[in-house]
């Protein structure tokens, strides 16, 4: 599931540097940034959640 996660940010960024995605606080290119730290955000939460049920 990570992984999957991982793709779907990256080409998000990807995206956003080409053409500003123009959601709020993505406004401009140099927005990117944000996207990746929702990534990391949403991966950790990820991890959390699948190594607390095993």
């Amino acid at each position: 599931m990570s992984k999957a996660l991982s793709l779907v940010i990256v080409a998000m960024m990807v995206i956003q540097i080409i053409k500003p995605l123009g959601l709020p606080g993505l406004r401009h290119r140099r927005d990117f940034w944000k996207l990746a730290v929702v990534a990391l955000g949403a991966i950790s939460l990820t991890v959390l959640l699948s190594h607390g049920q095993g």
